[in-house]
């Protein structure tokens, strides 16, 4: 029987292959005895699943599990986004959340995530729990009720979870602001749970055009993460249309990607600095901020010149974010793969959020995109980053992460080491303020190098340094 790990992000694997029935089944039991075991009071989990392969029918499978467990089920009436789970969650004080997805995995995968009562990401004590459970498991451990018995017993419930959401977001973003801009926008739901969400949202606030808003589980034969190669058609169609900026999100809704009227694919590390500086300038939000190691000290600038003394920097993966969103004040938390949330929404990230946000600062702006990013560097530093994902097999990954640490930086790049950081990887921080971070992923069998640095000369060289070690 195979093994199940939990990454920063649930457990993934390929269909059919590592991902099956029987592992959805072992993973909701081991999540319904882990409930059982820790709420006295049988509340209800919400189930939820996005547009890959077979997603609806391992949803129904797990809301099956939960109800012969004697656990109650809301069960949504359609694809449902990541962010949208965590909402209901902490909306209607859940037990916890069951999302069927492998967010912006290529589609040859699928994916189970827990939330539990909190709405954020399954922090690493409840997944050890979970995982300790599956590996104990015997195949008649796992209990089973039908779905119509279960409905008919009304252990499990259908929703349509759209209204508080949409509900929410109403109090969080200003669309009459929006919709005074008279702003020009395409979207592309990359084939995902945005659709019926998004699109929806903004027909009565913008000029609107919507690509890519069925259902395809192969995703048109890209990966569905929202990033410059995968966004090529909207950039085209954003010059095309001669629009204000192009927003997408990635098949669970959870990670943003945005373009300027140019065409332009602006990085997180640019629009997560960007969404700060608009939310303390234009929405006067007070708090601290977090961020991951991964992502741009851009951030530690702009929270030194507006005297933001509480800056915290997480392990990558929003589980960590989410844990420091719970337990203080934040006015934003994100991760350079394109997750971020605010204050007063929910600990996970929500890419439906980050595009109207984008949408709102240009309303408040009355600046193209470009323009307002030019400003940003003008104000603060601009610096300028790169990710390299190496795919790589798992048993080598520790191995380089070893050897990177015995080398002596000093010498190799020609840098002084100021700060070491083993937390997540290996990260190293220079005396002219660049660094690089290298890991493993949580979520693929990779290997990822974040570099960033002063000058576009100094990233490079970098770059080739590291790749040079890395062989």
């Amino acid at each position: 029987m195979m093994e199940i790990k939990f990454g920063t992000s649930g457990w993934r694997g390929i269909i059919a292959r590592d991902f099956t029935f029987s592992g959805v089944g072992r993973v909701t039991q081991a999540i319904a005895d882990y409930l059982n075991r820790n709420f006295k009071k049988k509340k209800p989990v919400i189930v939820g699943y996005d547009t890959r392969f077979l997603s609806p029918e391992f949803g129904r499978y797990a809301a099956e599990v939960l109800a012969g467990n004697k656990i109650p089920v809301l069960f949504t009436k359609s694809f449902c986004p990541t962010p949208v789970i965590s909402f209901v969650i902490m909306k209607r004080g859940l037990s916890g959340g069951i999302n069927l997805t492998a967010s912006h995995n290529p589609a040859e995968y699928n994916g189970i995530k827990f939330s539990p009562s909190t709405g954020a990401p399954a922090p690493g004590e409840v997944t050890k729990d979970i995982e300790n459970r599956i590996i104990k498991m015997k195949e008649k451990d796992i209990k089973h009720l039908n779905f119509e018995e279960a409905s008919r017993l009304k252990l499990i419930t259908i929703i349509d979870p759209e209204k508080e959401y949409f509900e929410q977001l109403r109090k969080l973003i200003n669309f009459k602001k929006i919709k005074s801009a008279k702003i020009k926008v395409v979207l592309d739901c990359m084939f995902g749970t945005s659709n019926g969400y998004l699109d929806k949202l903004l027909r009565d606030s913008v000029d609107l055009t919507v690509i890519n808003n069925y259902r395809d589980p192969l995703f048109d034969g890209r990966s569905s993460e929202p990033d410059a190669e995968n966004l090529e058609k909207l950039s085209k169609l954003v010059k095309e249309k001669k629009a204000d900026a192009g927003i997408a999100t990635d098949g669970d809704a959870d990670r943003f990607g945005i373009v300027d009227e140019t065409g332009l694919f602006i990085p997180a590390n640019i629009v997560i600095p960007l969404l700060l500086e608009h939310l303390i300038k234009n929405k006067k939000l007070k708090g601290g901020v977090v961020r991951t190691l991964a992502t741009s000290q851009l951030i530690d600038e702009i929270c030194e010149k507006n005297k933001i003394t509480n800056l915290y920097e997480t392990p990558v993966g929003f589980k960590y974010i989410g844990e420091k969103m719970i337990s203080e004040k934040i006015i934003i938390g994100g991760e350079e793969s394109g997750g971020l949330s605010i204050q007063g929404h929910t600990p996970e990230k929500d890419g439906i959020l980050a595009d109207l946000l984008i949408l709102e600062m240009l309303a408040y702006e009355k600046k193209p995109l470009s323009k307002i990013i030019k400003e940003l560097f003008k104000k603060y530093t601009e610096f300028k980053f790169t990710r390299v994902d190496l795919k790589i097999k798992p048993e080598l990954k520790e191995k380089i992460l070893d050897e990177f640490e015995k080398l002596k930086w000093n010498e190799v790049l020609n840098k002084k080491v100021i700060k070491k950081d083993k937390r997540d990887g290996l990260k190293l921080t220079f005396n002219d303020k660049s660094w690089f971070l290298v890991r493993p992923s949580g979520t693929e069998p990779k290997l990822r190098i974040y570099i960033e640095a002063h000058s576009q000369n100094d990233l490079e060289l970098l770059k080739k340094g590291i790749l040079k070690l890395v062989g």
